[in-house]
């Protein structure tokens, strides 16, 4: 049995290929993420359960589709086969990522067959599901429950946390898998350090001698992180992200106390709060409304910024003024004739003042004069 431990970083030069696994293991790791040890098997033995996958090159889909499922009761103490001969995996209570079928009734999950053209369409996604995110369709609620354990309401749970992680963290491993692009066009940079890829580096090397019972020992290793990211992700969305909405909707509700347009949003500390207020506006039918969001940084200053026209972009609905870009302190008071201007941003979607005051009359001066632009000019 090997026991599945997990880094939190990696030494210097450590490559998984060069490094055995009891090194890997002996470092600085996190809590096994699994109820039980387990084994990775290349053949059933009887009076044993397995949760079947192929040989050979492992890929993050699998490993994830694995370990979603360990996490469950129902599969917490079964092992894994790795193997492609039908015959094998037809000894396996539930299959992912081989034997060209996909049946939910006969817990059979492989995508690679022709036929297959399933994506999460029911969350309005377009992307070609790999076996993570197959599993994380029929799986994916219960895996939640048994980890959130009735920490926030189940209602949450169903509508919120299980879009949020698929579109957060599962569709890009579905996307990785299926050689879909995140972006039209050339990539400007390199993405070589994404989960997908920290877990195909765990692989043995092209020309190393690999032995089946190594790559299932790092199999191992793969599993155990790409579930312990997963976990992470959804623990910061209960611990962290969740709680934040309450102080957005409450600041949302008496914004028209601070600014009577409510175009200016007050938080008395900063908290995650894109994806909220654009939420929040939607369900409040004013989508658009907030152009500016203030929150007191450490208690000393405050900062007002910019709100995006969507969660994950650059563009924003009103920016600072543009001459104010890049400049701080005294070059920043007189160009703006505010008092106590700290700084503005050189792209212009954050600034700083030493008051409330201050950065409440920054984002009305921006707002003002963007309003007052045709709006071509505006963007």
């Amino acid at each position: 049995v090997f026991s599945c431990s997990l880094l939190k970083a990696f030494k210097p030069n450590f490559h998984p290929s060069k490094h055995s696994l009891k090194s890997l293991s002996s470092m600085d790791s996190q809590a096994n993420p699994f109820p039980s040890t387990f084994k990775v098997k290349s053949a059933a033995e009887d009076g044993e359960n397995y949760i079947g996958t192929h040989s050979g090159t492992f890929h993050c889909d699998e490993a994830l589709a694995c370990g979603i499922l360990k996490t469950l009761p129902e599969f917490s103490n079964y092992h894994i086969l790795r193997t492609r001969n039908q015959s094998e995996l037809e000894k396996c209570k539930v299959v992912a990522d081989v034997g060209g079928v996909y049946d939910s009734k006969n817990l059979r999950f492989d995508h690679h067959q022709k036929t297959f053209d399933g994506t999460m369409s029911e969350l309005g996604c377009v992307t070609r599901l790999s076996s993570a995110g197959l599993i994380y369709r029929h799986f994916g609620h219960t895996f939640l429950r048994e980890v959130i354990k009735n920490r926030i309401p189940d209602d949450v749970i169903e509508k919120v946390i299980y879009r949020k992680i698929y579109l957060n963290f599962i569709e890009e491993v579905d996307g990785v898998d299926n050689g879909i692009n995140p972006f039209e066009g050339p990539p400007k940079y390199a993405v070589t350090s994404a989960l997908s890829s920290r877990v195909g580096n765990l692989n043995p090397a092209w020309n190393s001698k690999r032995t089946e019972s190594e790559e299932n020992e790092n199999f191992i290793q793969a599993v155990c992180l790409a579930t312990s990211e997963l976990i992470s992700s959804v623990e910061d969305l209960v611990n962290v992200w969740w709680p934040a909405r309450e102080l957005v909707e409450n600041s949302m509700k008496g914004s028209k106390l601070i600014d009577p347009s409510g175009q200016i949003l007050r938080l008395d500390h900063y908290c995650p709060w894109k994806q909220h207020l654009h939420d929040l506006e939607k369900e409040m039918g004013i989508f658009g409304r907030t152009k500016f969001v203030l929150y007191s940084s450490d208690g000393k200053e405050w900062r007002l910024q910019t709100v995006p026209l969507n969660n994950s972009g650059f563009e924003n609905r009103v920016p600072l003024l543009k001459e104010w870009w890049g400049l701080r302190s005294e070059k920043l008071c007189e160009a703006s004739g505010i008092q106590g201007c700290v700084f503005v941003h050189a792209n212009g979607f954050i600034g700083g003042n030493e008051t409330f005051e201050g950065a409440f009359e920054m984002a009305q001066l921006s707002i003002k004069q963007c309003n007052g632009l045709p709006k071509s000019v505006q963007k």
